[in-house]
């Protein structure tokens, strides 16, 4: 009988353990990251940086899936029916916060999602293409009251941070330009460039490479303080609207109820490489502001973002289409 409780003990502690153990060897196969935005542009250009280096430390694939559309709600709806075993996550911008104000009906609540780090900041960027006659944000300005609703900006989307940017510059200074979504900032450049569009809000780490090729030219950064990235680029409030203070973050999601040591594991890990030096250095480059948060510090932010634009988007009456 002594043999086989001690065979009955070994049994139940092996099984006991084996959760922890499977656990703890997470991740045991590829991690696919969505981007709900397509390739190109900011989202999708830190989700494969921040890719790379953990594949490097967890010695496993990582998978970025671009999946845009719908201001993002899209490719969220896709990760919250993956399984909840952290293998499926999520890389969302400032828009994921807001969407409830511009989708009457929500496939999916916040608490349909586990959040897993605030990666980093940015300024939006008022740009207009290398050719345009406006020189100076005022000098845009000037012309839109000149000439109510001739002109019309690119954003990357409805309730994405560019919208939101450029809603917040009409309300401001009371002008009248139209809105033009896209289905994220890369093609929105595009047309700027091309011609087809007279001015955009855009992340600067998806223009940057083109304001210093000269082929735009940026008028206001939107944020309160100048970009660290382009020092020479006045603010939207020092360019004569007094007040002007907005911007863009970007951050890491997994399905609701993956198990806490893999929550645990997955903020941790991704905090770290945030402030790893290839990463870090990628973000500065980019003119973004790395952050690398904990769980609760990103879920609460989510939370302040979506009581603090609120008012603001009721106000304007902003919708998506």
């Amino acid at each position: 009988m002594r043999g086989w409780s001690r065979l009955l003990g070994a049994l139940a502690g092996f099984l006991l353990a084996g959760p922890a153990l499977a656990q703890g060897a997470f991740p045991s196969q590829p991690v696919h990251i969505f981007v709900p935005y397509p390739p190109g542009g900011a989202v999708d250009i830190i989700a494969r940086t921040m890719g790379d280096e953990l594949g490097r430390r967890w010695n496993q694939s990582i998978i970025v899936e671009n999946r845009p559309g719908a201001g993002g709600v899209i490719a969220s709806q896709a990760l919250v029916k993956s399984p909840a075993d952290g293998y499926t996550l999520i890389l969302v911008a400032a828009g994921h916060a807001l969407n409830p104000y511009f989708y009457s009906k929500m496939p999916y609540s916040f608490d349909d999602f586990t959040p897993i780090c605030l990666v980093g900041s940015s300024p939006n960027i008022l740009l207009v293409p290398a050719n345009s006659p406006y020189k100076t944000l005022a000098d845009l300005l000037a012309d839109a009251r000149a000439n109510p609703g001739k002109l019309s900006y690119g954003h990357a989307g409805n309730g994405t941070s560019p919208h939101l940017a450029g809603e917040l510059l009409k309300a401001l200074t009371k002008v009248d330009i139209a809105a033009v979504p896209y289905k994220g900032g890369a093609p929105s450049l595009t047309d700027l460039m091309g011609g087809h569009i007279p001015m955009t809000f855009n992340n600067i780490p998806e223009s940057i490479a083109q304001i210093r090729a000269g082929t735009v030219r940026a008028l206001g950064v939107t944020t309160a303080t100048r970009s660290v990235a382009l020092p020479d680029v006045p603010t939207i409030a020092e360019g004569g609207v007094p007040g002007y203070d907005t911007g863009v973050w970007w951050g890491l999601l997994a399905p609701a109820g993956i198990p806490a040591e893999v929550r645990a594991k997955l903020s941790k890990d991704c905090a770290d490489v945030v402030q790893a030096p290839a990463v870090k250095n990628r973000l500065v480059e980019l003119g973004a502001a790395p952050i690398g948060s904990s769980s609760e510090e990103f879920g609460a932010f989510i939370r302040a973002e979506y009581e603090k634009w609120g008012p603001i988007i009721k106000a304007a009456g902003i919708k998506a289409e």
